[in-house]
């Protein structure tokens, strides 16, 4: 049962990791369009709207990668002025605690009420009101990735031996 769990968390950590690996390249593109978009908009005077909203959804995947990171890194802020006084196995407990009752109904609750209309707009490629650049669906579609991640890291987090920030 042990070796089950253990192989179960294990292959949700590497495909955890995998996605967090994959999404750090995207820094760079989201960067590249930020600062092009004013070039292409005063100099080009074109395509500084489409680069804006390939940096939108860009940067959506990019943040919902990047929160899963940070807690594998442990570069989160905490507010640990008093846990510090605490033993570890105490510390322990409390984030053991938290991940049942504070981060995996978060997760849960995104993902349950987020699913139609990032399914809705999936399926009509919903685009940018503004412009009807395609993509606006990949935003959506990021908030299920970053609540799906942050449940998969939380099962993770939970059965290790220590879960981390």
């Amino acid at each position: 049962m042990a070796s089950n769990l253990s192989r179960f968390t294990g292959g949700m950590d590497r495909v955890s990791g995998a996605v967090v690996s994959l999404g750090r390249w995207l820094a760079l593109p989201v960067m590249t369009l930020l600062f092009i978009q004013w070039p292409l908009r005063d100099f080009v005077k074109a395509y500084s709207r489409e680069a804006n909203d390939l940096g939108q959804w860009l940067f959506a995947i990019f943040v919902a990668v990047s929160v899963t990171a940070a807690t594998r890194a442990r570069a989160h802020l905490a507010a640990d002025a008093f846990a510090k006084r605490y033993s570890p196995d105490t510390r322990l407990r409390i984030k053991r605690v938290a991940i049942v009752f504070v981060l995996m109904p978060w997760a849960g609750f995104v993902l349950v009420t987020g699913w139609p209309l990032a399914w809705s707009s999936l399926l009509a490629l919903e685009s940018f009101s503004e412009t009807n650049n395609p993509g606006y669906f990949l935003i959506k579609a990021a908030v299920m990735l970053l609540a799906l991640l942050m449940m998969i890291q939380g099962i993770v987090s939970f059965c290790s031996r220590d879960p981390g920030a």
